[in-house]
């Protein structure tokens, strides 16, 4: 039967803790003893680290600035100038309406030779004098000899 099933009872075992607690004591007393000898080194290291970051901020700050004026006057130009000849490049060439054009124009002319022949057929039919039976032309294609 395996152990971790079982249901027995075990017996207790009953675990000495005093030792425990005297190591405890030990180790506290240690670490109140190592505080009290680095606590006055570790506050000149703050104030010395302290001093130093202010030190590399005060340099720092300066070139940043130095950095920021030729990004934004000598760069920045530089990059736009650049990605402006690449999007130019880069872009298809325009379509010319070319058909659109064309079928527009044909059909204008188809339109206006529409018009011109509805007018000359207008203009011819007010022209003549209505032809009857008893006017009707005689020989000659319509002319008479007079």
């Amino acid at each position: 039967m395996s152990p971790l099933i079982s249901v027995r009872r075990r017996p207790q075992v009953s675990i000495d803790t005093s030792r425990l607690r005297h190591m405890q004591e030990v180790a506290r007393q240690g670490a109140l003893t190592a505080a009290d000898r680095l606590g006055p080194a570790a506050q000149r290291s703050r104030v010395y680290a302290t001093e130093r970051v202010m030190d590399a901020r005060s340099w720092s700050a300066p070139q940043l600035e130095r950095a920021a004026g030729y990004v934004e006057h000598d760069l920045a130009p530089r990059v736009s100038s650049f990605l402006t000849g690449t999007a130019h490049r880069i872009e298809p060439p325009k379509r010319t309406p070319r058909t659109r054009n064309a079928a527009l124009a044909m059909l204008g002319a188809v339109a206006a030779l529409g018009l011109a022949g509805a007018a000359a057929a207008r203009r011819s039919s007010h022209s003549l004098p209505e032809q009857t039976p008893e006017h009707a032309p005689v020989g000659n294609g319509g002319i008479s000899a007079q």
